[in-house]
């Protein structure tokens, strides 16, 4: 019988968004391959194409969840594409990440539907937090995305404090300080680019809901909210002053309000290839509230396509062959930026006019 196979381990991976979640998805990845053990992984992506799926290897069984919050607009299709992984891969673990915009509280929601309470035993939270973002959000000490960053890593069992190699070493103690004060029982590790030289936590960590044996089969959402680990403090309220993604999202959810209403996503195809120099330039100067911006470019000064990534100021570009057709894209996420100006700044690029006004 189905539910007489032993539950397959699930770990969840948050963070805000720029903190480095497909650096330590990939690592983690690696690790288990090691191990001789089958990972499925389902992403999250607020815009219409998942980018950092390319980063992963085809052999990874994979589901995506495009074009809204797992939280929110798409909640409601985590358990199914969870049940369909297992159904056609039969992996030893799955693993979600989820869009940096998402709060853990609602994807806990989501992952323990009581269809999939006998099927999957939830291991972990990884929040992954960029340093150096925790304590300029901490020390202004104000916002809804400072509340966002605040539960997801209230809702850890597990945080991985990235990009420790850009704190001084007083800024490091402050930011672990900042951590515990928030999520008093997690473990904390520092790292840079997500390194991780001792993997054992990941098989030790104690499930995170209550084991799905000993919920009765008529379990139901009461009984999910009841068992969610998350940390003192960790929100079930969401901002009242907020703004809707979209009119349809108002009319499929007037009843429900989200923290993270405000982050907005941009989605851009590129018709052909554009100047690096002034691509390069357009990321510098994007808005101060673009916080992440990721895609596939080509350059008309090289044959080659790459990988671009930006947060917080700062990009990086990787040569790549994309798995399959894929065509060039440029993504964008973050709050109250102005969609129009960065289409005519794009298309600019494109149509090989001057980057500048």
């Amino acid at each position: 019988m189905e539910n007489s196979k032993p539950p397959v381990p699930v770990y969840l991976l948050t963070g805000f968004l720029g903190s480095g979640k497909t650096t330590l998805l990939k690592r983690m990845l690696d690790y288990w391959q090691a191990e001789g053990k089958k990972a499925a992984v389902i992403m999250n992506e607020l815009g219409d194409i998942n980018l950092d799926g390319q980063e992963v290897g085809d052999e990874v069984p994979m589901a995506e969840l495009l074009g809204g919050c797992i939280c929110c607009t798409i909640r409601g299709d985590l358990s199914l594409e969870m049940k369909l992984l297992m159904d056609e891969h039969q992996p030893d673990i799955i693993v979600i990440e989820s869009t940096g915009a998402a709060n853990p509280m609602e994807i806990l929601d989501g992952v323990t539907e009581a269809a999939m309470y006998m099927r999957i035993d939830l291991r972990a939270v990884i929040t992954v937090v960029d340093g150096p973002e925790l304590l300029k959000r901490t020390r202004a000490g104000k916002g809804r995305t400072l509340k966002l960053m605040q539960d997801q890593i209230r809702c850890a069992s597990f945080l991985l404090l990235n990009k420790v190699d850009k704190l001084e070493p007083e800024q490091l103690v402050e930011a672990q300080q900042a951590l515990r004060e928030l999520n008093a029982h997690a473990q904390i590790v520092a790292t840079m680019r997500c390194i991780i030289d001792e993997w054992s936590w990941l098989d030790a960590q104690q499930p995170v809901i209550a084991s799905s044996a000993a919920l009765p089969p008529t379990a139901n959402r009461e009984n999910a909210e009841a068992v969610h680990a998350c940390g003192p403090g960790c929100s079930h309220e969401h901002d009242e002053d907020h703004h809707h993604h979209s009119p349809e999202h108002e009319e499929q959810h007037a009843h429900h309000h989200h923290s993270h209403d405000h982050v907005m996503a941009l989605t851009h195809y590129l018709q052909g290839p554009v100047d690096s120099v002034q691509f390069e330039a357009l990321l510098r100067n994007l808005p101060e509230h673009v916080y992440r911006a990721k895609g596939i470019v080509t350059f008309t000064d090289t044959a080659s396509r790459f990988l671009f990534q930006y947060a917080y100021g700062e990009s990086d570009f990787m040569k790549i062959t994309p798995q399959g057709k894929v065509n060039d894209v440029a993504v964008f996420i973050g709050e109250h930026f102005s969609r129009e100006e960065l289409i005519a700044q794009l298309q600019q690029l494109e149509y090989g006019a001057s980057s500048e006004a």
